[in-house]
Order: C-alpha cells, then structure tokens, then sequence
C-alpha cells in the first residue's frame, strides 16, 4: 500500500536501496574471501609440492623415503592441517610414507595423477573439506612415485562462517543505520518544501505579492523556486491588469449610460414636441453606438488574447494590405485634403484581416491628426531580424510623458477631444495585442509640434519571399 508522504516514500525507497546494496556487498566480499581463500589454498599446495619434488631429486630413492624420510618430514613437520602420501607409480605398489591422520591411500586410486599437478576437492568422515593436490615425481634413479598431498580446509570454512556469522549480526543493526539515516537526509532535504506550502498558503487573488525566497535552495528546487515566482508575477500582473481594465471599463461606460439616462428622464419629464423626442433619440442612439463600439473592441480583444488565434497565420504582404486600408480611408483623407503615401514591401507570417485592422487603426489616428493640405507616410522597411510597417504624420504631436501610455486600455492623452470624436480608447491597445499575437511589438515616437510615427514590428519570418526589385511608392487621395 502507497503511502501519502513524500518523505515516507523517499525514506523507504532509500533505505532499501541501502539494505540491497548492502546485501549485494557483503555477497561479493564472501564470495571474493572465498575466492582469495582458494586461490591461497592451492598457491600453498603448489609451493609444498615443488619443495617435494625438489627433495625426492636429491638422491632418495624408495628404500630412503621409507627408512629416512627425515628431509621429507621437515616439509610437513609442524603443519596440523597438511597430509603426504607417498606410493610407488605401480597400481599394486605399496605406501612408502605417510604422514599425517587423514586416510589418504583410497584417494589414490580416484585421483588421476600425471606428470602434472592436479587438484581435487572432496569432504572426509567428519565433514572437513579437503584439498588435494597429486603428481607423479621422478627419483634421482629415473623411477617415479605418486604423491599425494592434502590440506585440510577446516579453518577456511570456520572463518567463512565467522564472518557470515558476523554479518547476520551486524546486517540488522546496520540497516536500522541505514533507515535512520535515510529518513533524517530526506527531512533534512525536504525541509525547504515547507517554505512553498507557507507562500502556497498565503497566496490569494488579493494578495499576490508573496514570493519564494531563493537562499540557501538546491539546485532543482531553486530553479522551481524560480519558476513559481515567475509565474505569481505573471498572474500578479494579469490580476491588476484585469482589475485596472474593469475599474476603467467600468468608468468608460458610466459617462455614456448617465448621459442615456440623463436624456431619457429630461425627455420624459413633460410632454414636448416630436421634433424633440426625435432629436433625443438620435443623440442617444450616438452613445448607444459608442457603447456597442466599446463592447466590439473588447470582444476583440479577448479574441486576440487567446493563442488559438494563431492557427490560421500564412505568409501576408504588407505591402498589399496597406494598399487595402488606403484605399478605405481614401474618402476621409480627401475631405481633409491629406495625401497617403506609401513606400517598401515585405513579407511577413499573420492572419490578414487582423494587420488590416491594426493599419485601419493607425492610419484613421495619423489622418485625424494630421492638418489640412499635409501628407502621410507609409513606410514598410526590412531589417536582419525584423519588419516595420510605419505610419508617420505631421501634426501637433504627443508629449514625451504620455508615450509610455499610448498602448494602455482607456488611455487617451487629449481625453476630451477622443470623446469629442467617439474613440473608445481601445485602438493602440488593441494594435499592441495584435503585434503581440504576432510575436511583434508596437513603437511610437514624437516630437511635439512637428512629426508623430507609429511602427508595427514583426520577426522577420525564415521563408519570407525575397523582393527582387524595391517598390515604387504608391500614393492616393491627393
């Protein structure tokens, strides 16, 4: 069954993996002392059977090595755990000497000897392990003799079972270390996670200001740290924003519904002429219209807040669809004796009636702006890494204090005169979401008194056509 704590879970698996590593160790030290214990085992045998042969050379032959056996017995004298056996190389040749308590003449008929060592593991009566080691050796005469020795184990396997004795022992007792260990590491380790669950606690849509404190965090939990932070910014700056937005709509569409409410109750108040009635209807139905303007750009808005309005983006023109809004505003830029001018092309990635809607925007300001008898300039212009489409006017200008704001929703830097002309205070703010969508941005730049330019700038896209001559500037309503 899962347990519900992270610690619990971090704590056991740790600590399993701490008894199976361990186990696996103690595994390979047995098996690597039980290897090293042979190895020494039969290195020792080989070294006593060369001294053996070294000493049957020197001129014993089987008379001696039954009658004076003296230098043979030095070689196993004072060894308790090491048994010769020495028998002629004939089958029905009898024992010359035995040295030793262990048994050791039906071995011989078992082991195959041979002018080279052999070996040969076997448990006598008592259930001794033994190790035997057989070679046949040649007298000083030419004659040869089969030797036989053996040594016994016993205290190999009484120190193999010391130490599994000692690591069943000691295996418990140093799991429960393990466990222990464990269990404070990934306390100790988790300890900052308490920080996320106070700010976790604290956050709220009124309070969005508390952050992560990012001192003394590990590496992974410092940049999730950062991360959280990052994002209670952005949903600190959507809250405000969204406040800011229904404070401002709030106060945008309370003028137009007193002055509604206003006209209709002075209206009704007495009886009055048709004349009259119909001269209120018509100037309601003017704010009724701001007011349906106002709900159409905010819809607009949200429509372009949302990342599925990119699915339909393809290579556009810029060239053409300023062409497109020229000609739309054609008539208006005649009435003021205002020519449109434009000049450049390029290609960028986008979804054509939204830039349409972003130059529509512009250019109705630049040519609102823009004195009797001037000009407007449209200029598309590429870079290394992006494109700009410019509208540029002559004209009163913006004070510097103001171009900071130009973007925001409801801002109007002459509010009185917007009103006057029945903005809604949502044209730049709806031209910077849609550079926005467009990965771009929206510039302005002013200099009071002479010139005003508004800059569209997108990414320059990767497959954009290339432009094989520059373009010729087009101009209309003269």
């Amino acid at each position: 069954m899962k347990t519900s704590s992270l610690s619990m879970r971090l704590g056991l698996t740790v600590s399993l993996m701490g008894a199976g590593l361990v186990v696996l160790l103690a595994s390979l030290a047995y098996l690597a002392l039980t290897h090293e214990l042979d190895k020494l085992a039969r290195k020792g045998l080989e070294n006593k059977m060369e001294q053996l042969a070294h000493t049957l050379g020197q001129g014993l032959d089987e008379h001696r090595i039954t009658n004076r056996p003296h230098s043979l017995l030095d070689l196993v004298m004072g060894h308790d755990n090491i048994y010769l056996t020495i028998i002629g190389a004939r089958s029905d040749a009898p024992v010359l000497l035995s040295v030793g308590a262990k048994p050791q003449q039906p071995l011989l008929l078992d082991v195959p000897t041979g002018k080279n060592l052999a070996y040969l593991n076997w448990v006598d009566g008592q259930g001794n392990r033994i190790l035997s080691a057989t070679r046949l050796m040649p007298l000083q005469g030419g004659e040869y003799v089969r030797v036989l020795l053996s040594l016994d184990r016993s205290d190999d396997e009484a120190l193999l079972s010391a130490y599994l004795r000692s690591t069943v022992i000691a295996l418990p007792m140093l799991l429960i270390l393990i466990g222990m260990g464990a269990w404070w590491l990934v306390q100790r380790g988790l300890a900052p996670l308490q920080q996320f669950s106070r700010v976790a606690a604290k956050v709220s849509t009124q309070d969005l200001t508390h952050r992560l404190s990012l001192d003394n965090l590990p590496k992974e939990l410092g940049e999730l740290a950062q991360g959280i932070n990052f994002m209670l910014h952005r949903l600190d700056a959507g809250v405000q924003q969204l406040t800011q937005f229904s404070d401002d709509l709030a106060h945008e569409l309370r003028a137009p519904l007193t002055n509604l409410m206003g006209k209709a109750q002075v209206t009704l108040s007495r009886e009055r002429p048709s004349d009259e009635y119909k001269a209120s209807l018509e100037s309601c139905t003017e704010e009724m219209e701001r007011l349906s303007r106002m709900v159409s750009d905010m819809l607009f808005l949200a429509q372009v807040s949302h990342p599925a309005a990119r699915a339909g983006f393809a290579p556009v023109s810029l060239e053409q669809e300023a062409l497109r809004v020229m000609e739309l505003f054609a008539l208006s830029a005649e009435d003021k004796n205002v020519s449109l001018t434009l000049r450049g092309d390029a290609w960028v990635t986008g979804d054509r009636l939204m830039i349409q809607r972003a130059i529509s925007n512009l250019l109705s300001n630049a040519i609102r702006h823009t004195p009797r008898d001037a000009s407007v300039l449209l200029l598309v212009e590429s870079y290394e890494q992006s494109v700009s489409l410019s509208v540029g006017n002559p004209g009163r200008g913006i004070e510097a204090h103001h171009l900071p704001h130009l973007f925001e929703r409801f801002y109007r830097a002459d509010n009185s005169r917007a009103r006057a002309e029945g903005g809604t205070g949502l044209g730049l703010a709806i031209v910077q979401s849609i550079m926005h969508l467009h990965q771009g941005h929206a510039d302005v730049s002013s200099q009071p008194g002479r010139f005003t330019r508004f800059s569209l700038v997108f990414p320059r896209p990767c497959d954009a056509p290339t432009d094989t001559a520059p373009a010729a500037p087009a101009r209309l309503a003269t």
